[in-house]
């Protein structure tokens, strides 16, 4: 089985003045070695990587892998400028990643023939095997299926990482397979947007990129291994059951801000471990991630 399956879990970098706080990103990595997650991704959007200096990152990346217990650790390596990304995937290499994750970080709008360029040049350039990250909410690039599967015919191309399926289960399942028609065989597709892991497994993803697992492994396992035991239903209800946590990432801009407070609030990150100018969520935000944990039964 590909490493690039099952539940890919991002945690938070928490900083603390300003510095990365290393007991608590190694105590994070080390609560999801024990929930059992297939696979650790450190250093994605999640992990704030564009905010840490290069020194940082290559840090975090060795903490990631000397914590995880076993588990397999893919890094992210993104950055504006391709010697930038180089030199983070030599530096994962070094820590003992296990794969990389590479988005397509842009300041001046990119073209499809840049970020087919930028894979290109990184592929040739490392061993790693390497996730394709689209997150166009992010880096505001949003790749085609064409080039997708022009990126997948790359050596060392895994793993397509796509933001989402449609709500409809014929849709979603239309959705993915129109991708996996393009990819070569061996290249997973991972789905990503934690309201829309279960569908996505649902629907033929080989592997769910989840936010909330990086701080809330438990439910995350068990949609997953439901989904891959064929007990869709009841990961559809597990999903559906964390619902009011999944509208909090939508009225609160994404999943970083409630995350950060949820890190935060269970004592696994200190107090405003974002790194400014964030300035995460205020206090009454910050009641309401509360309640909703409770709620939830997420506290413990």
């Amino acid at each position: 089985m590909s490493l690039f399956t099952g539940l890919s879990a991002f945690p938070l970098t928490p900083l603390h003045d300003d510095m990365v706080d290393e007991r608590a990103f190694a105590g994070l990595v080390e609560r999801l070695a024990r929930a059992g997650v297939d696979s650790i991704t450190a250093l994605g959007s999640t992990g704030c990587a564009a905010y840490l200096s290069p020194i940082e990152r290559a840090r975090v990346a060795r903490l990631a892998v000397e914590h995880a217990d076993g588990t397999p650790v893919f890094v992210g390596i993104s950055a504006l400028r391709t010697s930038e990304v180089l030199s983070h995937a030599e530096s994962a290499e070094k820590a003992g990643a296990a794969g990389l994750l590479l988005a397509p970080m842009t300041y001046q709008p990119l073209t499809a023939e840049d970020v087919f360029g930028l894979y290109r040049t990184v592929t040739a350039h490392t061993g790693l095997p390497v996730i394709v990250y689209d997150n166009p909410g992010t880096t505001h690039f949003s790749f085609s299926n064409e080039l997708y599967g022009r990126i997948a015919e790359l050596p060392g191309i895994a793993s397509i990482k796509i933001p989402g399926v449609p709500r409809d289960p014929v849709g979603a399942r239309a959705h993915v397979a129109a991708i996996r028609a393009v990819l070569p065989a061996g290249v997973t597709v991972g789905v990503s947007g934690d309201a829309f892991g279960a569908a996505g497994l649902a629907a033929g993803c080989d592997a769910w990129y989840s936010v909330v697992a990086g701080t809330l492994p438990a439910p995350a396992v068990g949609i997953t291994r439901s989904s891959q035991d064929g007990a869709v239903d009841a990961a559809a209800a597990e999903s559906m059951r964390l619902a009011p946590l999944w509208d909090l990432f939508a009225e609160f801009g994404g999943s970083l801000r409630v995350i950060a407070a949820i890190a935060e609030h269970l004592r696994l990150a200190p107090p405003r471990s974002l790194p400014l100018p964030i300035r995460g969520l205020d206090d009454e935000q910050r009641g309401r991630v509360a309640a909703v944990l409770e709620e939830l039964g997420l506290t413990g």
